[in-house]
């Protein structure tokens, strides 16, 4: 079963991940507490060796082989960290694909209650049938790479008594003879089906029998590709290598990290401890992450962070039947909605989350930015010319010195109207106002020079 704390972490604060240290089911402590006592007990047995069993030459003999071991895990030769943190997020990017992969019928579902009609029997035989066949194929691929689910259906005659699949429906699909999984074949059913429905006229045209087959490709294709998630692993010499790289730097450490006598005076070991803390939390790091990625790399098994096969079955074939037979053309009555003669209108918080409300509402990050006079000054280039040309209104608005924080912005009138010591003639408010044509009207707006 997936272990969840989400809930827990929802809110940050002082300690909050301290109450999940103290969890065993889906631990670390449960993952590596073997392997642990193992290391503990092999390094208790090499410090009682040397404290007690050897004599004075054979225990000179055992710190310069510890002293060399030492070497070797002090000076970074074997490369844990980087072979560690490289595989473990390979392992953690295959294990999240492997999840988005997962064939949910949701949106089949969706298409096939949608666009196969008919509230007759022949209608709901259709849709369920479809819908049946989508889910048979998932639990075929699934028997072949989940060991949950192989041990519920563990031959195709379990799978007959949950109903995924009819006694006729086996006999074809074993005299089909293949020498490859013929997960494919339910969904080549579906296919068929539902040609057959578009000539009975259950699917009203070709654009919805494509997007019937449109949805169709895409649960195959998550189908497939978890099959070949589980024929395609991490090549198997990485994880080797990456397995031999921590056993053989911790059965270094068993030696080289042993405290030695300190009245020698041998180099950094001035102190006898008896129990290695930091190298013990180093193996706790170091072996726990190896474990991680052996838990990760294979999300389909029995572990305690193993993906629910079983419970996602139960969950599709339910979602499945209830969308394309109870929930077909299962609507309420249209109804106006409660703010139906509001145009403005609050929805009601809970005292709680009433504070929520006082908060203003976040219009870009650029909103409230602060401007000073210069920002807020038009800038003319040098080459503008000093008068307005033609009837354009945004060269009309740009002409003049610029405008000045706190002083107010002339209209397009007071811009247009010229100055009443012009050659050509003056122009004033009233003109407009006594204009008996649109002709006369724009000529008391904008006074075109006459430059040609």
């Amino acid at each position: 079963m997936t272990v969840s704390y989400t809930l827990e972490v929802a809110n940050a604060r002082f300690g909050g991940f301290t109450k999940l240290l103290f969890r065993w089911k889906g631990s670390i402590y449960r993952l590596i507490y073997k392997e642990l006592l193992v290391f503990c007990g092999v390094y208790l047995f090499f410090s009682l060796f040397y404290r007690f069993m050897l004599t004075p030459n054979q225990r000179e003999v055992f710190e310069r082989v510890a002293l060399y071991c030492d070497q070797f895990t002090n000076a970074n030769f074997i490369p844990v960290l980087f072979l560690l943190g490289f595989y473990v997020t390979m392992a953690f990017n295959r294990w999240w694909g492997q999840y988005t992969s997962f064939p949910l019928p949701d949106n089949l579902m969706m298409v096939v209650s949608g666009n196969v009609h008919g509230v007759d029997e022949r209608g709901r035989l259709l849709r369920r049938t479809l819908m049946r066949y989508a889910n048979l194929s998932s639990v075929l691929i699934l028997r072949s790479i989940s060991t949950r689910v192989r041990r519920r259906f563990p031959t195709l005659d379990h799978v007959v008594e949950a109903g995924f699949m009819t006694t006729h429906e086996l006999k074809l699909y074993a005299s089909l003879h293949s020498d490859f999984n013929k997960y494919w074949m339910p969904l080549t059913w579906f296919s068929n089906l539902a040609s057959r429905a578009r000539e009975e006229g259950r699917v009203r045209d070709d654009i919805a029998l494509r997007l019937l087959m449109d949805e169709l490709n895409n649960y195959r294709s998550k189908c497939s590709l978890l099959f070949h998630y589980d024929w395609i692993s991490i090549p198997l010499v990485y994880t080797q290598v990456v397995t031999i790289a921590v056993y053989s730097f911790f059965a270094f450490c068993v030696i080289g990290r042993q405290f030695l006598d300190p009245n020698k005076e041998h180099k950094e070991h001035r102190i006898d401890m008896y129990i290695p803390v930091f190298t013990l939390l180093q193996f706790f790091f170091y072996a726990g992450w190896l474990k991680v990625g052996e838990l990760i790399i294979n999300p389909f098994g029995e572990d305690d962070d193993d993906f629910e096969t079983n419970q996602l079955i139960d969950r599709n074939i339910e979602v499945s039947m209830l969308a394309v037979d109870d929930m077909y053309q299962n609507l309420a009555p249209i109804e106006k909605d409660k703010y139906w003669t509001q145009r403005h209108f609050s929805i009601p918080y809970t005292l709680s989350t009433a504070a929520e409300n006082l908060r203003p509402a976040f219009k870009g990050s650029t909103f409230d930015m602060r401007m000073s006079t210069e920002d807020l000054e038009i800038h003319l280039p040098a080459d503008t010319p000093g008068k307005v040309q033609g009837n354009d209104v945004s060269s009309i608005l740009l002409s003049g010195n610029g405008i000045k924080q706190g002083q107010r912005s002339p209209s397009l009138l007071e811009i247009s109207s010229p100055s009443n010591d012009e050659e050509d003639g003056d122009y004033s408010p009233e003109d407009v106002t006594n204009a008996s044509s649109l002709k006369d009207l724009e000529m008391a707006l904008i006074r075109v020079p006459d430059e040609h």
